[in-house]
């Protein structure tokens, strides 16, 4: 069994990182993943879609992992991505067969059966699948806290560090979904 796992929403200024996590079988993988590519190449739309496909199916198991800003401020974003990774390992595992196959610096525990690859969501489709996942739960977290916080414009940014989002801050001060260890200017 293979796992693929990636992360959305390392670099934002507010909101959770969030990490996912997908197991499948190999020769799944390889039937149904066809067409799939990194959550950052695909529109909003297409993202939607696979989400849904990739949810829908029976014979894939997917997890996710939230970290917090507050976590976040409090052991830095390396290693609140490393903590989502390996909750979503421990989530998604079942058998001591499984390989892990991770993007860009996620590593696990290194007697967890694992590779890192640079570029992984764009190269290897279960992470691309991952990639899918993180990207649309963290998204639509960032419409419900746009909800919550409309004068931040969550709706439009998603928390990323755009000059209407660094506007705001300006304007409003940081609000509690707000990473504190980030520089805002």
């Amino acid at each position: 069994m293979l796992i693929g796992i990636d992360e959305a929403g390392r670099g934002p200024l507010a909101g959770p990182v969030v990490v996912a996590g997908v197991l499948m079988s190999p020769r799944l993988a390889a039937r149904v993943l066809v067409g799939i590519k990194d959550s950052k190449q695909l529109s909003a739309k297409q993202r939607e879609e696979w989400f849904g496909f990739l949810t829908g199916q029976p014979d894939i198991k997917w997890a996710v992992s939230r970290i917090s800003p507050a976590v976040i401020d409090r052991i830095n974003i390396y290693q609140a991505a490393q903590k989502g990774a390996a909750h979503v390992y421990q989530k998604l595992a079942p058998q001591k067969d499984c390989h892990a196959l991770l993007d860009g610096s996620l590593h696990l525990p290194s007697y967890v059966s694992h590779e890192t690859i640079i570029k992984g969501d764009e190269l290897i489709p279960v992470i691309s699948a991952a990639s899918v996942i993180a990207k649309v739960t963290r998204d639509r977290i960032m419409l419900r806290l746009h909800k919550r916080y409309p004068a931040y414009r969550f709706d439009l940014h998603k928390g990323y560090s755009t000059a209407l989002h660094r506007e705001m801050i300006a304007k409003f001060g940081r609000c509690e979904i707000h990473r504190r260890s980030f520089r805002c200017d």
